[in-house]
């Protein structure tokens, strides 16, 4: 079971994505993601954020992540970062700031 020190070593933080592009190789249909976190570079993700996002959609948004975790692979992808979102029943539903702030700045 997790504990506060597990959270400890892992941060929410805002980033823009930069590019983002359909993962062919995933089982799920899923987006290949790099996104700007200002002072910790440019990270990726692998999101099934499909149903209500096209690629385009996403390059310049603002998005809410969690940072700190291992890299992995995921559809043949690395990911270093969880992009979050609300789970309706018409698809993932991004978390965004409903203002522009700075990549890397932490949720609190």
């Amino acid at each position: 079971m997790p504990t506060i020190s597990d959270w400890h070593d892992l941060a929410v933080r805002a980033g823009t994505v930069v590019r983002a592009e359909v993962n062919t190789v995933a089982r799920a249909w899923a987006y290949r993601l790099w996104i700007d976190f200002g002072p910790l570079g440019e990270l990726q993700s692998s999101a099934k954020i499909t149903d209500l996002y096209s690629p385009q959609d996403l390059v310049g948004t603002q998005v809410i992540a969690v940072t700190g975790f291992e890299p992995m692979r995921v559809g043949g992808f690395r990911s270093d970062v969880l992009v979050l979102g609300v789970i309706t029943d018409q698809g993932v539903v991004l978390l965004r700031p409903d203002r522009r702030v700075a990549p890397g700045d932490e949720v609190a």
